[in-house]
């Protein structure tokens, strides 16, 4: 008796079926796609004939907007997919009238870029800068509308260099993204026993110290500006390897021969968003200041015991020298809420009265995912 299963040639009438329903679910959604980008066409247009023109980009707004889709999501997808497909949808309607041009810390291939990508989405014109100082001037000068910089990881701590640009910089935080670095050795050789050097950034060497301790205790590690130079590099020099993100294998050609080497499976970095303009709030932001205080006992108590009378939650608290004096520091502080936040407002103003300086370095909504 014949087997149709095993015959290719013909389809199960069930299966035809559910193959229609898709095409014609497909079809639907293009169509809605469609209209959802003429919308945002027609929003484009009313703010031109209002006289917006340098940037359509609202990040209180897509904040609002994913994480609608978020909790309304019915499944099967994970909310983290549903948010990551609407972000791409975003992005591209906002791509139809002005792509933005964002800053990210180069080469290509770096995390931060990767960075950028998951906070705008692929569809912006992606600038790599070969420091963060450079990234905060593109911005500042309006060469970019934003910039994405990293701050602090999970396993190494703060980026000192992010912080202390902050210190000269007008710019504001408009958003926060947190990414899970998986680190991966490529090369072209074939094997463990082939490599003689491991390229990759200080951090990322150390952030995979123990797994090269235990497989590639005989290879040198040499330290440069990033993984995506150190891919490069792995790509042009025999007997060489890099540590990098997947994206650095796929532009410079090279093999992953070990995926996830990093030695902390929670390992992740922080990075800021930075722009001119101030962030409206959404109901779940941060606000993010820089302060000094006087150089006496008890001070900086003092300092802070107005975010405990307001019940405010203080995220982070990071000292860094103020380059004014010996000994001299300035404090950077994350707390829950946005400034225009009635406890926070008060809190901010009781603050002022018992600080050298205060500087809001911005309020911004709160990662998603």
């Amino acid at each position: 008796m014949e087997n149709h299963n095993d015959n290719p040639a013909v389809i199960d009438p069930a299966l035809a079926e559910i193959r229609r329903q898709i095409d014609a679910i497909d079809d639907q959604l293009l169509e809605l796609l469609s209209r959802r980008a003429v919308c945002a066409q027609k929003v484009a247009e009313t703010k031109q004939a209002r006289g917006e023109v340098e940037s359509f980009y609202r990040p209180e707004r897509e904040a609002e907007v994913l994480r609608r889709v978020a909790a309304n999501n019915p499944g099967p997808f994970s909310s983290e997919t549903v948010v990551r497909f609407f972000r791409e949808v975003m992005s591209s309607c906002l791509a139809l009238e002005k792509p933005l041009a964002v800053a990210f810390l180069g080469p290509e291939g770096t995390f931060t870029q990767q960075a950028a990508y998951k906070h705008f989405g692929h569809a912006i014109n992606a600038q790599p800068y070969p420091a963060i100082d450079e990234i905060f001037r593109a911005v500042e000068g309006g060469a970019c509308q934003y910039g994405v910089v990293p701050v602090e990881n999970s396993t190494e701590g703060v980026i000192t260099h992010t912080l202390d640009s902050f210190l000269r910089s007008p710019l504001l935080i408009a958003g926060e993204v947190a990414l899970r670095i998986h680190h991966n050795l490529m090369s072209k050789e074939r094997g463990l026993v082939d490599i003689r050097r491991v390229f990759s950034h200080q951090q990322s060497l150390a952030q995979c110290r123990r797994w090269l301790d235990r497989f590639l205790p005989h290879a040198e590690r040499i330290s440069v500006s990033s993984n995506a130079e150190a891919a490069h590099i792995a790509f042009v020099e025999p007997d060489s390897a890099a540590i990098a993100g997947e994206v650095a294998a796929e532009l410079y050609r090279l093999d992953i021969l070990e995926r996830n080497i990093e030695d902390e499976p929670d390992n992740t970095t922080r990075f800021l968003v930075v722009g001119r303009h101030a962030v409206g709030p959404t109901g779940e932001d941060k606000t993010s200041l820089l302060i000094s205080t006087h150089n006496s006992p008890g001070s900086l108590y003092n300092t802070l015991e107005p975010f405990a009378r307001y019940s405010i939650s203080m995220s982070k608290i990071e000292s860094r020298p103020s380059r004014r004096g010996v000994w001299d520091y300035v404090f950077f502080i994350d707390v829950e809420g946005h400034q225009q936040d009635e406890s926070l407002a008060k809190a901010l103003k009781a603050l002022e009265k018992n600080v050298l300086l205060l500087k809001l370095l911005g309020s911004y909504p709160r990662g998603i995912f």
